[in-house]
């Protein structure tokens, strides 16, 4: 299995969930859409992998996923891509530029996120956004929730890393602890550390899963 973190202080999370595990190996690609991409894809090329996860913190849409718990991905969904209108925001795949959501197995997504609740953690299913900007303002929180209805958090790697795999023929996961609520910025407030435990435990659970 490879999991592809962002970061290093995600990569030394995820680790330390894993203990020692051999099945797994964790790779920090460094932030963003096309590192995640480009670090999943040379990592794929250079190994033999049944199942690719991107895994980290990011910010949980309130009423769907608070701070401190975890989220498995339905669908790695690129919110970014696509064109302004004088009627909106057109995804790409509205303008005819091809799909811009890669779906998780749903059985998978389904027994992980039963595994992570029977172990006590608060987690829950949707869609995770692929933003290239961070929220940082109650409007735009509101345009995502209205544009995504069913999305339940945002990071900014988990559909390059699906994109990469899905290239390869090969499953695709995406794993967020939140640390934050998307909408207005505010660091004072942000739970990074206690984000980075709940990731560590939820790779603990990895091990019994897949």
């Amino acid at each position: 299995m490879l999991i592809v973190t962002a970061v290093a202080a995600e990569q030394d999370a995820v680790l330390r969930g894993l203990k020692g595990s051999s099945r797994f190996h964790v790779i920090a690609a460094g932030a963003g859409t096309a590192a995640a991409a480009a670090g999943t894809a040379a990592a794929l090329a250079a190994g033999n992998y049944g199942c690719v996860i991107s895994a980290g913190i990011g910010g949980g849409f309130p009423g769907r996923a608070p701070v401190g718990s975890l989220v498995v991905a339905s669908e790695m969904l690129d919110a970014a891509l696509g064109a302004e209108t004088p009627e909106g925001f057109r995804s790409a795949a509205e303008l005819g530029f091809g799909s811009v959501s890669v779906p998780a197995d749903s059985g998978t997504v389904q027994a992980l996120a039963a595994a992570l609740a029977a172990a006590g953690l608060a987690v829950s299913t949707g869609i995770v956004l692929t933003v290239s900007t961070a929220t940082g303002t109650a409007g735009t929180a509101a345009v995502l929730a209205a544009r995504h209805p069913e999305a339940a958090a945002e990071a900014m790697e988990g559909h390059g890393v699906a994109v990469a795999a899905q290239r390869f023929g090969i499953a695709a996961l995406e794993l967020r602890a939140i640390s934050n609520p998307v909408g207005p910025r505010d660091r004072a407030a942000w739970k990074i550390p206690e984000a980075l435990d709940a990731l560590a435990a939820a790779a603990a659970i990895l091990l019994e899963v897949l």
